[in-house]
């Protein structure tokens, strides 16, 4: 069985709203050969990374940067990880205030010396989610969670 992890950070609970819907598309019925757990990024380590086969990011922008608690999630795991997971899929989403760029150019940096494989173009959704956004994080959940099963990843 395969396994999807989404770690996020929330504050205000937008973006835990948007890591539901995720989770929501990840768990779809006929969804079956995917094990999918969502994790705060306080409580997410170097093991839960290791155990994945695809990785969901979620951050608020705060500041016009990731999350600190996004930042210090990926603190963590950086140099344990570095060679570890090479080519691991992975996706984000930004729950933004202004424009997002900012925070996802660093998740994106990040990622890249982590040599994760990008499979999804980041996607950012401006202020509360609204019911058109969270469809599109179930999308996102169903995509990475079926891949992930078909093997496309």
């Amino acid at each position: 069985m395969k396994h999807l992890l989404i770690v996020y950070h929330s504050q205000t609970g937008n973006t835990k709203a948007l890591a539901d819907a995720v989770m929501r598309g990840a768990c779809l019925p006929d969804i079956e050969g995917v094990y999918s757990q969502a994790l705060l990024a306080r409580d997410a380590g170097v093991e839960d990374v290791l155990r994945c086969d695809g990785l969901i990011l979620g951050t608020p922008e705060n500041f016009g940067y990731m999350s600190g608690g996004m930042k210090d999630f990926l603190d963590r795991i950086f140099y344990p990880l570095q060679g570890r997971v090479d080519g691991l899929p992975y996706a984000l989403f930004v729950c933004a205030g202004n424009d997002g760029s900012g925070a996802k150019r660093a998740v994106k940096r990040i990622a890249s010396g982590l040599a994760l494989k990008e499979v999804q173009t980041p996607l950012i959704f401006r202020g509360q989610p609204d019911d058109p956004a969270l469809h599109v994080c179930t999308e996102l959940g169903s995509a990475m969670a079926a891949g992930l099963e078909l093997g496309v990843f």
